[in-house]
């Protein structure tokens, strides 16, 4: 399961705004490749809507069936943003619906 947890505003390449859900897996434990221990994190990933703004308010705290998994893509930069470090990555997190 995941939960819608907020939403945000964008705009598309014809200028024209949009409305994005953002959706949250589950409590993970993951242990750190740095010092060896473990830490909680969950996958976020952003679903894009038909939504107008008072939908998407109405949406936060759903639970929708399925995962949060990550899939291969083309590689592309990522800022770090507590450290600012530039990392190469070469997945992304999607929504994949049960069944």
């Amino acid at each position: 399961m995941v939960k819608v947890s907020d939403y945000r505003q964008a705009t598309n390449s014809e200028g024209k705004p949009f409305f994005s859900l953002e959706l949250q897996g589950g409590l993970e434990m993951v242990k750190s490749n740095s010092t060896g221990k473990f830490y909680a994190t969950v996958r976020t990933t952003s679903v894009s809507t038909t939504f107008d703004e008072a939908t998407c308010v109405a949406m936060l705290g759903q639970e929708l069936p399925g995962d949060i998994q990550k899939v291969e893509c083309e590689p592309y930069e990522y800022v770090v943003p507590s450290t600012g470090e530039k990392v190469e990555l070469k997945y992304t997190w999607t929504y994949v619906p049960e069944g």
